[in-house]
């Protein structure tokens, strides 16, 4: 299970945005985004569980109960995952579960009691808290599943995260209960779950990472610099500028995105009227945040007080082609979705940053949904290996969850439905761009889809 750096950067290349949308001119912009055919209509599962279209198809690669190799058994509320190449056509795949205090198993509890020593925090009954993450290892060539175990236990709600170019998952917690609230502890951090880790090892929390409503986490190879995204009306988008590269352990500086001469703070939110226009251009600031360990859980408050925008629900992010995504789930005008895309300045993070002559970072709305029949509140987003965005919906009615895509010229099209009560999750593409591997979230399912995506039509 060893990983080196250079390989995963290599593999990691192949599934770079490959400059998505930058064929997406302003006239296109203008035109919209358009509805299209895809991967073709959706046919229906006869299991009744995920409808792909024709050539496609699934394998349930594990589920909630199954009998995992240290013993323990597969927790349920499957959330954010990442996928890191190991050696020939071997892959792991880091996934969260996003299970709270409240709605803990308490079978499951006690059963992992003797891993008392390993976990982050435990309950007033001792036993460990139930969120986590749990590895698995998979072989795409064989379709089997090689190897399956818990790789962090003890946290709360670990929604989404990210991957890093080291060979680690940052798994977020988008819960800030207090110690004393069920824990021993303060929750609300990142940790970092290495790859090469083949077990149960004790995490110690990112905390200059600030505490907050982490939702998801994406990394410039470049720099190290992780952005990070926040579940919250009022959320604010961060970024964590290491002291070392590649060594979060280590410490750094947390700041808060802002947009140049809008001292109030600006609201990309659009609920008020159109504030971001589809398809414009911002320039970008960056504000330094104090008190990150936020003991109020008023960090978000207290930065767009002193001069950072705010978004609507932060949540699934993805690092591209020197750019990234993400995904802003009840914003917009219509408050069913938008998405944004952020390019980095050149001197990003560095003294020169905001020297004369050095051109700022930027933001910009790349989508806002006016149908919620073609898109609605996008979540966990990845990009396939034709350079389009692959999206979760997560929405909160009796309505179908899908999993969306966007094309480089502006084209939405369907390319999965969910048929049962539950969400789509964690959608991340193996190194070879052959297998896209999704999580259902509850009852857990770990799903690995293959077929034709060379068979695609505008």
């Amino acid at each position: 299970m060893s990983l080196t750096r250079r390989k995963f950067v290599v593999s990691a290349s192949t599934l770079a945005f490959g400059g998505l949308l930058r064929g997406l001119t302003d006239k296109a912009f203008a035109a919209g985004f358009e509805s299209i055919t895809g991967y073709g209509s959706l046919m229906p599962d006869p299991d009744n569980i995920f409808d792909l279209p024709e050539g496609f198809s699934y394998k349930i690669i594990s589920a909630q109960g199954d009998k995992m190799d240290d013993g323990y058994l597969v927790p349920d509320m499957a959330d954010g995952m990442g996928c890191f190449p190991l050696e020939g056509s071997h892959v792991a795949l880091i996934r969260n579960h996003e299970i709270s205090y409240g709605s803990r198993d308490k079978p499951m509890s006690t059963m992992q009691k003797p891993l008392m020593p390993f976990a982050y925090d435990h309950s007033d009954e001792n036993e460990p808290l139930p969120g986590g993450t749990t590895t698995i290892i998979y072989d795409t060539a064989t379709g089997k599943r090689v190897k399956e175990y818990l790789s962090l236990l003890g946290t709360l709600t670990n929604c989404a995260g990210g991957t890093t170019p080291w060979g680690s998952w940052l798994s977020c917690e988008e819960n800030v209960a207090r110690a004393g609230e069920g824990g021993q502890k303060d929750h609300g951090w990142v940790f970092e779950v290495p790859v090469k880790q083949d077990k149960l090892t004790n995490i110690l929390p990112l905390k200059e990472m600030g505490r907050f409503n982490h939702e998801a986490a994406a990394v410039d190879p470049k720099t190290g610099i992780v952005y990070l995204t926040e579940d919250r009306p009022n959320s604010l988008f961060y970024r964590f500028i290491p002291n070392q590269y590649g060594e979060l352990s280590k410490g750094g500086k947390l700041q808060a995105l802002a947009i140049q001469g809008q001292t109030a703070g600006f609201d990309t939110r659009n609920w008020d009227g159109i504030n971001f226009k589809q398809g414009s251009w911002l320039q970008v600031s960056w504000i330094d945040l104090d008190e990150i360990d936020s003991p109020n859980d008023d960090l978000r408050v207290r930065g767009h007080n002193n001069g950072a925008a705010i978004f609507a629900r932060g949540e699934g992010i993805f690092w591209g082609d020197n750019e990234l995504y993400f995904c802003c789930t009840s914003g917009g005008e219509k408050n069913i979705g938008q998405i944004m895309r952020y390019k980095p300045s050149i001197k990003e993070g560095t003294a020169e940053e905001n020297a004369d002559g050095v051109v700022s970072s930027e933001l910009q709305l790349f989508f806002e949904s006016e149908d919620k029949s073609t898109f609605s509140f996008g979540d966990n987003l990845t990009v396939a290996p034709n350079g389009h965005l692959l999206i979760c919906e997560d929405n909160y009615d009796d309505t179908s969850d899908y999993i969306r895509g966007i094309t480089p010229e502006g084209g939405l099209y369907t390319f999965a439905k969910l048929n049962i009560e539950s969400e789509p999750a964690g959608v991340c593409f193996s190194p070879d761009g052959g297998t896209l591997f999704v999580n259902i979230q509850s009852p857990t399912k770990t799903l690995a889809i293959t077929g034709p995506w060379d068979k695609f039509s505008s």
